[in-house]
């Protein structure tokens, strides 16, 4: 059987020859209802007018090769007998309704209700099909042409959702017009479509002329249910006004003046104060149905508003406004107030659910407004996208107004060194890849003009490499060229801001945010007009970066994701802190501090979006695993939610203290009082040191000596501003500052070591204090602070500890035997006394002579070491700066709450170093 292709409409000639015969006298017009495929103009003035097509069935062999489509567009229509002229200006406001907001009959109702309270003098309403009617619509002819015969049901569904839709908000002769112009609509479609299924093919123009059916119905059913409250109301088919000319690459381009004639000539027919208004569709300068494509009902109002010089469009969606970034990736993100049209027409381009890319262009000629606003929360007031207004702080939060992503790129690299000078080697290069119809989304030239780099869909990859490696196949041999190389799984990162070029330091504070979260840049593009910046970045990386810049430039909270390790007292203690500041950490710093994870020695607890501070003891028993290290960091590390992430080790383990290297090269910062990394070899310690130094990430340990003192950060003031550090002597254990604070008078030495244990002052084995180690462990980490390299093993420590009493295997066993040593601590501290000293053990680091030591001294009574109550540390820097008299630093040294605190501070430095306002 010969196969029969359903013919495309005939332009030119064919279509004035087609037109004469429609606009013949009444009495040729029975011939003409016999011929194939008519379309005829029915005339209603209350339910409009729509395309009839009829007669397709047993005579589609004899007319194969004639016209098959003409629209209402290019069949006479009897001159109104009444002309008005269409007013324009700002009497006119046009609004939008998408397909969620007509998706129901009480939805459509609503819209009603919505134009009804406009109190504009004119309003001119832009429709789209009933949600998900496009899709039916579309999937009506893919079925047809396939030769399934399930488009009948698919056709059916169609009429019952608008004939219900229908029953439920109308009645009496509006539902009776209207279902008799859908029963007359779908039994042409059915014709059109048996036709089609016939043909195994349908063109453009058909597919188009049977989905546009779904805009028609819509704006029917909206024109009844406005004027049932009692307002004039009419309906217009935008074929019959809106010309378009296909552009090709599924674009079209509006014919203005043929359009804005013809919409004065319908107006001249049918004024009215309210017109409801098909979005989405259109004709051909040749009177062929077409469509806008893809979400073009914006388009639609956006040109309908330019016609008649509107006012304002308004866009009624789903959501309250335009979103400084994709909310569902930043929760974070903000509502922004004032768009420019430039910045709205970067963000659509870059995928931002914005608008039609398009939309836009029609109504900045006329600098009319375009507020986006949610039909379902009508008072919020949306945002309005317009010219830049005139005056605007040019700081970073103006200038740069939001951020978009596109992702499932891939970035194509074609490099060499014979490209240099070479004239038309880029048009060579696009030219491959506009012959396989790819879309080229960005594009990166180095000025050496070594390479050229460009992203394009992932999916249409591999056409471009397979025609590029065609295209220079010879070069390739040659060497001119080194190689085509394609990187996938990219994604694209814009900064959008009009301001953005007036503004120094943008640039800056992207690359300064993105490489803090530890994200690498892939390409770079900028334009001189600087509306946006963009980025290629790993697919993986992209919600990450998405946040850390949107923090950055404070459109948002400076968010970190936090991973405790050792919930004991100093973790726990800080768990609290954290618990308590929270609040005033969002309100007043712009903080998001979120425990993602608490894991102990047996058990953890972890969370994607943050563990609830005021439950996590009771989560840590109930909803607990089994610890497992590795997979807490990897937990912490692969959550790409949160663009900054932090350990905070607060265990004095020497396993966990190994992992800090690792840790800090997955760009994961790290926070820590345990001392055993920085007092441990020193090749690791140099190792960690230079890792550090050379990144993006932090590493703090500020409380490793002092606790919550400013030990290190003072240190760290003094030599980073030229002073030079001679000595260092202080008293760094808070234990034995309580001991030998309180030893004196008659006390004896285990009486005062038994208070300090009972009190919490003391390991669980006050020998873990009394031998020395710990204070040795600060001494060493400030002698490398001050630039020595000095081991542990260097320091001679004196231990406190009897050596008769090393080797007892108890705490408790230890304290028992303590007593029996009392005299030679009484008769120590009576030598002292007799000098009017007092006795003191402190840490030493001697720069000048390169060394350190850890022992007991006396000091006399009126030296500041002598003055200390409680468990208070004291350290005294002497430098060059401070001979004379030397620095001193003084406080609690010692307990849960200030060696938390310390740590907190840490996490609020590094949380200001992130970007966070300090």
């Amino acid at each position: 059987m010969r196969s029969l292709a359903v013919a495309s409409p005939h332009p030119g000639a064919a279509f004035a020859a087609r037109r004469r015969r429609l606009h013949a006298a009444a009495s040729e017009r029975d011939s003409i209802s016999h011929r194939c495929w008519r379309c005829e103009k029915t005339q209603d003035r209350s339910a409009g007018s729509s395309l009839r097509i009829s007669h397709l069935q047993g005579i589609l062999n004899r007319n194969a090769s004639k016209n098959l489509l003409t629209p209402a567009a290019a069949v006479s229509v009897e001159p109104a007998e009444a002309m008005a002229d269409l007013p324009k200006g700002d009497m006119w406001s046009v609004h939008k309704f998408g397909g969620t907001c007509m998706g129901t009959s009480q939805r459509i109702q609503n819209v009603a209700d919505i134009v009804l309270r406009d109190p504009s003098e004119r309003k001119l309403v832009v429709v789209s099909a009933m949600s998900k009617v496009t899709d039916m619509m579309y999937n009506l002819v893919n079925k047809a042409q396939s030769r399934d015969d399930s488009y009948i049901i698919a056709l059916d569904e169609v009429f019952e959702k608008h004939m219900a839709t229908a029953k439920d908000m109308l009645a009496g002769e509006d539902l009776a017009k209207f279902l008799s112009q859908l029963h007359a609509d779908i039994s042409n479609l059915k014709a059109m479509l048996r036709a089609i299924y016939i043909a195994g093919h349908a063109t453009e123009s058909f597919s188009d002329f049977v989905v546009g059916h779904g805009e028609l119905w819509s704006a029917q059913m909206l024109s009844y249910a406005i004027k049932k409250s009692g307002t004039p109301c009419s309906w217009m088919d935008t074929r019959e006004v809106l010309v378009v000319n296909p552009t090709g690459s599924n674009q079209v381009d509006p014919d203005y003046l043929e359009s804005e004639r013809r919409l004065e000539k319908w107006f001249a027919r049918r004024p009215a104060e309210t017109i409801i208004a098909t979005g989405f569709i259109a004709t051909t300068p040749e009177n062929i149905p077409t469509t806008l494509k893809r979400d073009g009902s914006d388009f639609s109002a956006a040109i309908i508003g330019s016609l008649v010089k509107a006012r304002q469009v308004t866009i009624w969606t789903d959501v309250d406004g335009v979103f400084s970034a994709d909310p569902r990736k930043v929760s974070e993100a903000v509502i922004l107030r004032t768009l420019s049209y430039q910045e709205a027409w970067e963000m659509s381009y870059f995928g931002a659910n914005v608008l039609h890319p398009r939309t836009i262009i029609p109504v900045m000629k006329y600098n009319i407004p375009i507020v986006i606003r949610n039909i379902f929360n009508i008072s919020a007031p949306g945002t309005m996208i317009c010219q830049q207004p005139a005056n605007e702080n040019g700081d970073l939060e103006a200038c740069v107004k939001a951020f978009a992503t596109i992702d499932k790129l891939a970035l194509v690299n074609v490099e060499g060194t014979g490209m240099a000078g070479v004239p038309g080697t880029a048009s060579a290069i696009f030219g491959a890849v506009k012959d396989v119809g790819a879309n080229v989304i960005m594009i990166s030239q180095a000025s050496s003009e070594h390479s050229v780099c460009f992203a394009v869909p992932e999916k249409e990859v591999a056409s471009v490499s397979a025609a590029l490696h065609a295209r220079f196949r010879e070069a390739l041999k040659a060497g001119r060229l080194s190689k085509v190389e394609v990187i996938n799984n990219c994604s694209i990162l814009a900064a959008v801001g009009l301001r953005m070029a007036s503004t120094p330091g943008v640039s800056a504070t992207l690359f300064d945010a993105l490489a803090k979260a530890n994200i690498n840049v892939r390409a770079i593009a900028q334009g001189c007009s600087e509306y946006n910046i963009t980025v290629v970045l790993k697919q993986e990386d992209c919600v990450r970066a998405l946040r850390a810049a949107h923090s950055r430039f404070f459109l948002s909270k400076t968010t970190l994701a936090v991973g405790i390790i050792g919930p004991g007292l100093i973790g726990r203690t800080l768990l609290n802190q954290l618990k308590d500041q929270a609040t005033v950490l969002k309100d007043n710093m712009n903080i998001d501090l979120r425990v993602i994870g608490i894991t102990g020695s047996r058990t953890m607890l972890l969370s994607d979006i943050g563990i609830d501070l005021t439950q996590w003891t009771d989560k840590l028993q109930s909803q607990a695993e089994p610890a497992n290290l590795d997979k807490f960091v990897h937990h912490l590390s692969e959550n790409h939610f949160f663009p900054n992430r932090v350990l905070v080790d607060c265990t004095a383990d020497t396993t966990v203290a190994s992992h800090y290297y690792d840790w800090l090269k997955k760009g994961i910062h790290v926070i820590t009082p345990n001392k055993k990394a920085n007092s441990g070899p020193l090749d690791k310690y140099l190792k960690l040191r230079t890792l550090q130094r050379a990144s993006y990430t932090h590493y703090f340990y500020e409380a490793t000596v002092g606790a919550g003192l400013p030990i290190i950060g003072t240190l760290r003031g003094l030599l980073e501003t030229g002073d030079k550090i001679l000595r260092i002597e202080g008293i760094f254990s808070g234990t034995l500052s309580y001991i030998f604070n309180n030893f004196e008078g008659a006390r004896t030495f285990s009486d005062v070591v038994a208070e300090a244990k009972k009190a919490g002052y003391t390991e669980p084995d006050p020998r873990d204090d009394l031998s020395g180690t710990d204070v040795a462990r600060k001494v060493i980490i400030l002698a490398r602070e001050s630039g020595l390299r000095l081991e542990l093993s260097d320091i001679p420590v004196r231990s406190l500890v009897p050596e008769a009493l090393r080797s007892c295997t108890s705490a408790d066993e230890y304290m028992q035997k303590l007593p029996s040593f009392d005299q030679d601590w009484a008769r120590e501290r009576k030598d002292a006394e007799a000098a009017g000293e007092v006795l003191r053990y402190v840490g030493v680091v001697d720069v000048v002579n390169k060394e350190g030591q850890v022992e007991l001294r006396r000091y006399k009574r009126d030296h500041p070491f002598a003055q200390l109550s409680g468990s208070d540390n004291i350290i005294a820097f002497t430098t060059s700066r401070y001979k004379e008299q030397p620095l001193i630093v003084r406080g609690p040294g010692a307990g849960a709450e200030v060696t938390a605190g310390g740590v907190f501070s840490d996490i609020l430095r590094l949380a200001s170093y992130l970007g966070a306002p300090s």
